[in-house]
C-alpha cells in the first residue's frame, strides 16, 4: 500500500522542480539588461549559442530516427522501447536548451548586476544556472519514474536511458569541439601574437569563444548529468529487480531517493547568499552542504518505511560522502588555493616546456585520491548492506551510493552553470567597456566559477564510474555471466578488456585532433582579419564575429561522426564477434580506463587553467611575463583535456555499456549468446 502511494511522488517532485526552474528563470529574466552595448554584445552570445544548438540538435535527430527505426525492427517489445528512446532523447535535448536559454540571457544580467554589488550579480548567476540544475533533475526524474508507471516494467525504461546517452554523448563531443576550438584559436592570437586581453573585442574569435562556455558547460553538462541520473537510478531500479523477493520496494526505492533530494536542493537554493566575509566559493558550498543534509534526513525516513532495513540508509550516506569528497579534492587539484595548482606556475618561470610536464604530472597524480574514494565507498556500500553474505543485495547497495550522490544532481548542475554565465558577464563587462570596479565583482565572481566548472567534472567523473558499474553488473545478470566466466584465463575476456581500455585513449584522439583542426582554422580566420580589415587593431574596424561562430560551428557537427560511431558500433561488433565474455571484458576496461583517463584530463586541465589565472593575478611575473606566455601555452593544451575529451568519457562509458544492455537481449533472442 505504501508504494502504491509513493510511486506517484517521483514524477510530482519532478514536476515541482520544472516549476522552481519557471519560476528563477522568471525572476532572472526581469532583471535589468544593461546598456544598449551590452544587450548588443549578449545578443551576439544569444543567437551564436542558439544557432549552434539549432543546427546540432537537427543533426543528432536523424541519427536518433535511425536508431529508433532499428530499435523498433530489432528488439522484442522494440515499439515501447523506442518510444522511451526519442523520449529520452528530447527530454535530454530539452534539459539542456531550457538551461542554455536562460544562461545566455543571465550573462548580461549578471554583469549589470555587478553594478549594484557583489550580492545582486552571485543571486542573479546562481539562480540563472539552478533553472539548468532543476531543469535536469524534474525531466529526468519526471521521464523515468512515467515511463515506468505507463510500462510497469523496468527493463522497457532501456529505452528512456538509451536516449538520454546518445544526447549526453553528442552534447558533450559537440560542445566540447566547440568551445575549445574557439577559445584556443582566439588565445593563441589575441594573447600570444596580438598582446591584447581575453576577451578584448578587437579578437574576431571573442564572441565564439563566449558561445562555446555556453554550448560546452551549460548544455553539455545538463546533458551529461541528465544522463547520468538517469541510467544511474535506471541500473539501480535494473539491479533491485533482482531482490524484490527479499526487499518488494527496491525498484521504488532509488526514484524516492531522487524525489526527496528534489525538494531538499530546491530549499538549499535559498540558502546561497554571501556573507558579509564576500567569500563566493563558501556561499556556493552552504548551498550544497544544506542540500547533502536535508537529503540525509529524508533518506533516512524513506529507508526506513520503504525498505525496512536501515542498512539501506548506510549505502545512501556512503553516496553522500562520496560526493562531497570528489568536490573536495577536486578543487584540491585545481584551485589556485593549493600546491598543484601553485606548482604548475612556478614552473611556467623556465618555460612552457616545464609548464607542460608539470601539468601532466598533476594530471596523473590527481587520479590517486579520487580512485581511493570510489575504492573505499564500493567496498563500504557493498558490505555495508550484506553483499558478504548476498552478492545481489551488496551490487544494490552500491547502485543505491550511486543513486544517493546522484540525488544531489541540482544543486552540482547549478553550480556548473554558474560558471558559464560569469565567465560571460566578465567578457560582456569588458568588451562593454564597464567601470572597474564592476570588472572587479565579475573578476571575482569569473574566479570562483573556474574552480566550480572544475568540481563538477569531478562529480560528474566519480558519478559515471559508480553508475557504469551498476550498469555492468545488470549486463551480467542479463546474459548470465558468472565471475568464472570472466576469467581471465580466458582469451576472449582478455580481447574485450584491451579493446575497452583502448576505446578511452582512441576516443581522446579523435576528439582532440578535431579540437587541433578546428582551432587551426580559427587561428587562420582571426590572423586574417586582423590583416584585412583596416582599423581592428585602433578599435575603429569591427571584426566579423559571425564567421568564427560558423567554422567551429561546422566543425563540431562535421566531427561528431567517429566518436559517435566508436561508442556504439564497438560494442556491437564485439558483442556480435566475440560474444558475452568479450563484451563483458570490453565493459570492464572501458570503465577503469575510461574513469583514469577522464580524471586526469579534468584535474590536469583545470590546474593549467587556473595556473595561468594564478600568474595573471600577479604571481611569478604577472601578465605579459615570460611565465605568463608559457602558462598560456599549457592551458591551450589543458583546455581540451579539461573541456572535450574528459567529460565526453563520461558519456562513452555509459553509452557503452547502455548498448550493451539494451542489445543483450536481441544477442540472446538471435542465438548470437
Amino acid at each position: 500500500m505504501v508504494s502504491e502511494f509513493l510511486i506517484y511522488l517521483a514524477p510530482l517532485a519532478g514536476l515541482v522542480s520544472l516549476i522552481f526552474a519557471g519560476i528563477f528563470a522568471r525572476g532572472v529574466l526581469k532583471e535589468g539588461a544593461g546598456s544598449e552595448k551590452m544587450q548588443e554584445i549578449s545578443g551576439a552570445i544569444q543567437e551564436g549559442a542558439m544557432a549552434y544548438l539549432n543546427r546540432q540538435y537537427k543533426t543528432i535527430a536523424i541519427v536518433a530516427i535511425i536508431l529508433a527505426a532499428m530499435i523498433f525492427v530489432l528488439l522484442p517489445q522494440g515499439g515501447k522501447i523506442a518510444i522511451g528512446f526519442l523520449v529520452g532523447a528530447i527530454s535530454s535535448a530539452a534539459a539542456g536548451y531550457i538551461g542554455m536559454n536562460v544562461s545566455v540571457r543571465a550573462n548580461v544580467r549578471t554583469a549589470h548586476a555587478a553594478s549594484k554589488g557583489l550580492q545582486k550579480a552571485m543571486s542573479v548567476a546562481f539562480r540563472g544556472g539552478a533553472v539548468t540544475g532543476l531543469a535536469v533533475v524534474g525531466l529526468a526524474l519526471l521521464g523515468t519514474s512515467g515511463f515506468y508507471i505507463l510500462y510497469g516494467d523496468v527493463d522497457l525504461v532501456i529505452g528512456f536511458g538509451f536516449g538520454a546517452s546518445l544526447i549526453s554523448l553528442f552534447a558533450r563531443v559537440g560542445g566540447g569541439i566547440f568551445t575549445k576550438a574557439a577559445d584556443v584559436g582566439a588565445d593563441l592570437v589575441g594573447k600570444i601574437e596580438a598582446g591584447i586581453p581575453e576577451d578584448d573585442p578587437r579578437n574576431a574569435g571573442v564572441i565564439a569563444d563566449n558561445v562555446g562556455d555556453n554550448v560546452g558547460d551549460c548544455a553539455g553538462m545538463g546533458a551529461d548529468l541528465f544522463e547520468t541520473y538517469v541510467v544511474t537510478v535506471l541500473a539501480s531500479m535494473l539491479l533491485g529487480s533482482f531482490i524484490i523477493d527479499t526487499f518488494p520496494n527496491a525498484i521504488l526505492f532509488p526514484l524516492i531517493l531522487g524525489s526527496v533530494a528534489i525538494f531538499a536542493s530546491i530549499i538549499s537554493i535559498f540558502f546561497v547568499k554571501v556573507g558579509s566575509d564576500g567569500k563566493i566559493m563558501k556561499a556556493l558550498y552552504k548551498g550544497v552542504a544544506v542540500s547533502a543534509i536535508l537529503s540525509i534526513a529524508a533518506f533516512y525516513f524513506v529507508t526506513d518505511s520503504l525498505m525496512g532495513d536501515i542498512k539501506f540508509f548506510y549505502a545512501a550516506i556512503v553516496g553522500i560522502i562520496i560526493m562531497v569528497l570528489m568536490v573536495v579534492f577536486t578543487e584540491y587539484y585545481t584551485s589556485t588555493s593549493f600546491r598543484p595548482v601553485k606548482t604548475i606556475a612556478a614552473s611556467s618561470e623556465t618555460g612552457a616546456g616545464t609548464n607542460v610536464i608539470s601539468g601532466l604530472a598533476i594530471g596523473f597524480e590527481s587520479t590517486a585520491l579520487p580512485v581511493v574514494i570510489i575504492v573505499m565507498g564500493i567496498l563500504s556500500s557493498y558490505f555495508v548492506v550484506g553483499g558478504a553474505t548476498d552478492p545481489s543485495i551488496g551490487i544494490y547497495g552500491i547502485a543505491i551510493a550511486a543513486a544517493a550522490m546522484l540525488s544531489t544532481t541540482g544543486m552540482i548542475v547549478a553550480l556548473d552553470s554558474y560558471g558559464p554565465i560569469t565567465d560571460n558577464a566578465g567578457g560582456i563587462a569588458e568588451m562593454a567597456g564597464m567601470p572597474s570596479n564592476v570588472r572587479s565583482i565579475t573578476d571575482a565572481l569569473d574566479a570562483v566559477g573556474n574552480t566550480t566548472k572544475a568540481v563538477t567534472k569531478g562529480y560528474a567523473i566519480g558519478s559515471a564510474a559508480l553508475g557504469a558499474l551498476a550498469l555492468f553488473a545488470d549486463y551480467t545478470h542479463k546474459v548470465d555471466l558468472s565471475n568464472a566466466n570472466l576469467s581471465l584465463a580466458d582469451p576472449l575476456v582478455l580481447v574485450g578488456l584491451f579493446i575497452g581500455g583502448l576505446l578511452p585513449f582512441l576516443f581522446s584522439a579523435v576528439t582532440m585532433r578535431a579540437v587541433g583542426k578546428a582551432a587551426f582554422e580559427i587561428v587562420n580566420e582571426v590572423r586574417r582579419q586582423f590583416r584585412e580589415i583596416p582599423g581592428i587593431m585602433e578599435g575603429t574596424g569591427k571584426p566579423e564575429y559571425g564567421k568564427c561562430v560558423d567554422i567551429v560551428t561546422a566543425a563540431a557537427i562535421r566531427e561528431m561522426a567517429i566518436p559517435g560511431i566508436l561508442a556504439i558500433g564497438t560494442p556491437l561488433l564485439v558483442g556480435i564477434v566475440l560474444g558475452p565474455a568479450a563484451l563483458g571484458g570490453l565493459l570492464i576496461g572501458i570503465i577503469v580506463c575510461g574513469l583514469l583517463l577522464a580524471l586526469t584530463m579534468d584535474n590536469g586541465g583545470g590546474a593549467w587553467d587556473n595556473a595561468k589565472k594564478l600568474i595573471e593575478d600577479g604571481e611569478h611575473g604577472g601578465k605579459g611575463s615570460e611565465a605568463h606566455k608559457a602558462a598560456i601555452v599549457g592551458d591551450t593544451v589543458g583546455d581540451p583535456f579539461k573541456d572535450t575529451s574528459g567529460p565526453a568519457l563520461n558519456a562513452l562509458i555509459k553509452v557503452v555499456n547502455m548498448v550493451a544492455i539494451l542489445f543483450a537481449s536481441l544477442f540472446i533472442s538471435a542465438g548470437i549468446f
